[in-house]
């Protein structure tokens, strides 16, 4: 195989990141934009050159208005989509906003129309089922130990 051919059968994904950010009890902050029926999380896709955790921290201050700290990556998840193309999706743990912090959010006008913290129980009436069971595996890996990696939003079969 020529290199040229090598070059053109290698992946391309889109990759995106963003943050899960909780409140005091645990629940977790939802954003629901303007131009999709479902809910979301804080984030959107990376830039050419940018890495993954810079487009998170940066689309959350363009998104929220906020610069809180972001720790560290929750989970990894492969979601290649039909209509889209392959996807690698990172999500970064935001830590707990206070109350000052969460208050003091501007939302993007011209992109999201709300800003709550939901139940993780509420994921599966609020988020589309895949970005629901990711977000579902990032809140458990926050509590459990090291990142994960996923498929579709889920742990692969051995």
């Amino acid at each position: 195989m020529s290199e040229n051919e090598q070059v053109q059968r290698m992946a391309r994904p889109r990759m995106a990141a963003g943050a899960l950010f909780f409140d005091a009890q645990g629940r977790v902050l939802l954003v629901r934009p303007s131009y999709k029926p479902m809910w979301e999380i804080p984030g959107g896709y990376i830039e050419t050159g940018e890495s993954p955790l810079s487009a998170c921290r940066r689309e959350v201050e363009e998104e929220l208005g906020i610069k809180p700290p972001i720790g560290p990556l929750l989970v990894v998840d492969w979601a290649p989509n039909d209509a889209e193309g392959d996807k690698v999706l990172y999500l970064f743990d935001g830590g707990e906003l206070s109350p000052d912090t969460a208050a003091s959010m501007k939302l993007a006008s011209d992109e999201l129309l709300a800003a709550e913290f939901h139940m993780v129980e509420d994921f599966g009436q609020l988020l589309i089922p895949r970005l629901s069971r990711r977000v579902k595996q990032a809140v458990a890996a926050r509590t459990h130990g090291p990142p994960v990696y996923l498929e579709h939003g889920e742990p692969p079969a051995k």
